[in-house]
């Protein structure tokens, strides 16, 4: 074992963690989750081109982005201080990750909380029509995986307080991260679909 780790702290900084199979796991995970929301966001496309089958679209009006707007904000602003937490780790701040992570923590319980906020104010529901299915159906399911972004992201915190990780050793807060940047540039995908393509006419 100690054989194992003098010769991980010979190699280039990172040059494990890049391949542990983790990291590749969770390369196929997000390709998985990936292809579920791209045919979500196909079946809104599909049927917002052919309104007059399914009624009003969107149902309610042009959604408002008065809440919407800086919920993107604020999960774009978690992902980059994940991003600084984790580039802190890589030159040897426990301190800059453990901050990254915590503002990242609770800028995802944040945007958990505006989003419910916003849901209690669509004029519809999941049943009410098809407009309102899907927009449930994709924010539920990109809800879903901001709540186990966010759980990742506590643990790794309460991980990095712990101090288990060190300059070469921090391949769970690789991975942990790439999840939570997949989560973030998830949500801009249905944001432009749900907020942004009906301004566009």
């Amino acid at each position: 074992m100690s054989d194992r780790v003098t010769i991980q702290a010979k190699l280039p900084v990172g040059a494990i963690d890049t391949r542990a199979s983790g990291w590749w796991a969770m390369i196929f995970v997000i390709f998985t989750e990936g292809a579920l929301f791209a045919y979500l966001l196909f079946s809104y496309f599909y049927i917002a081109v052919q309104p007059h089958v399914y009624g009003d679209w969107p149902d309610g009006g042009i959604p408002s982005l008065s809440l919407a707007l800086p919920n993107t904000i604020i999960l774009l602003l978690s992902s980059v201080a994940v991003y600084w937490g984790e580039r802190g780790r890589r030159l040897g701040s426990n301190n800059r990750l453990i901050a990254g992570l915590a503002i990242g923590l609770i800028l995802g319980i944040a945007f958990l909380v505006i989003q419910y906020f916003e849901w209690a104010e669509r004029p519809f529901s999941l049943s009410s029509s098809a407009y309102g299915s899907l927009y449930f159906t994709i924010t539920g399911f990109h809800m879903m995986h901001v709540i186990a972004g966010v759980i990742g992201l506590a643990a790794m915190l309460v991980w990095s307080i712990n101090g288990y990780f060190d300059r070469v050793r921090y391949a769970p807060i690789q991975i942990g991260s790439l999840y939570w940047h997949f989560v973030d540039a998830v949500w801009l995908c249905v944001f432009f679909t749900f907020y942004i393509t009906p301004r566009l006419g």
